[in-house]
């Protein structure tokens, strides 16, 4: 029982994610690097750092937490949380080119299964001590393989629907479709937002043991993580704001309360997939497999869902009945991902 509850607080995480760019459509009057930063603020700053203060337990402090721990394995996380920070940027302009489904599908399929595997590889490049490839059972392989196995299929989706509609009906349901730039980007970002959990697998130690729940043990690490990769966009949108001149964006008072409500609602949706993750692993602890696969099943997940907004905001309007039903396998293929590996 325990582990269909912490698939289903992951589920509702993942959810919650693929729904983080609806009220970006809300914001106005801002350049994307405007509002990206200051979602990032929220997503990358306040929340994560309210989560970390979770597995703080009475009398204790995040700085007794970070001044305790090596300083090797902090600097790592946050080091691979500047590298993540590269997927981010990258992902969102994914969209730009794919969409919220096709998009979110490639990139988070490559951040899947990249993301398991290069966790465990490196933490044992640096500690072999701790014999982290071990983690890497058949049934870990077996679902990482069918997770980007779900991901091509719906890759494949994406190229049906790119040979078969007019450049018109391409940018009527997304303005500036390219499929192989996007494809291209998206793999990029795939791979660089897979070191969100090789920076966890470094920071999986960073908390106060038994006194920490299960459930609030990673967020000290997501913390840290996410420091890295605000850093990195921080760097790139204020590059845009001095390349583009739209320092001008954060002078103008009109639109500051609806665009501050809409990017803390999307950087609160966006927090909620490695919220959601602590709290489901702490109830995924008897099954060691799961607990690896955990980070792989949010973003296939993810993936379902994105494409199920992808649906919703009409961007596979005008393809074939063929390509949605292979849209619609490679979702199925996704879903039965989460769960087999528990079923061997």
């Amino acid at each position: 029982m325990d582990i269909i509850i912490g698939l289903l607080i992951i589920a509702v995480g993942a959810f919650c994610q693929s729904s983080c760019y609806v009220p970006i459509n809300k914001i106005k009057d801002w350049s994307w690097e405007s509002y990206w930063i200051i979602q990032g603020v929220f997503a990358w700053l306040v929340l994560p750092l309210l989560g970390a203060l979770l597995a703080v337990p009475a009398g204790h402090s995040l700085f007794e937490l970070f001044t305790a721990e090596a300083s090797f394995n902090i600097w790592m996380t946050i080091l691979f949380g500047v590298l993540w920070g590269v997927g981010g940027l990258t992902f969102g302009l994914s969209m730009r080119y794919l969409g919220v489904a096709l998009g979110q599908s490639i990139a988070l399929g490559t951040c899947a299964g990249l993301g398991t595997i290069m966790g465990p590889v490196l933490l044992n490049m640096f500690f072999p001590e701790l014999n982290a490839l071990s983690s890497l059972t058949f049934s870990v392989i077996l679902g990482v393989v069918v997770t980007l196995a779900g991901i091509a299929i719906i890759g494949v989706a994406g190229s049906m629907k790119a040979s078969s509609l007019s450049e018109e009906e391409k940018k009527a349901a997304v303005k500036d479709f390219n499929f192989p730039k996007g494809l291209a980007i998206a793999l990029l970002a795939g791979f660089m937002s897979g070191c969100f959990n090789v920076g966890l697998e470094f920071g999986k130690g960073i908390n106060f043991g038994d006194l920490t729940p299960d459930i609030y043990k990673t967020l000290p690490a997501t913390m840290l993580v996410t420091l890295g990769g605000f850093v990195t966009n921080a760097i790139y949108c204020f590059y845009q704001n001095s390349k583009n001149k739209t320092w001008g964006d954060y002078r103008k008072a009109g639109v500051w309360g609806n665009n501050l409500l809409f990017c803390a609602l999307a950087g609160a949706l966006w927090y909620s997939q490695f919220f959601g993750l602590s709290l489901g692993k702490g109830f995924l602890t008897e099954s060691p497999t799961l607990m690896t696969l955990s980070f792989c099943i949010l973003m296939a997940l993810n993936v379902v869902f994105s494409n199920v907004w992808g649906i919703i905001l009409k961007e596979w309007k005008g393809c074939s009945q063929k390509t949605i039903a292979v849209l619609i396998v490679g979702i199925i293929v996704l879903i039965i991902s989460s769960f087999l590996p528990q079923l061997i």
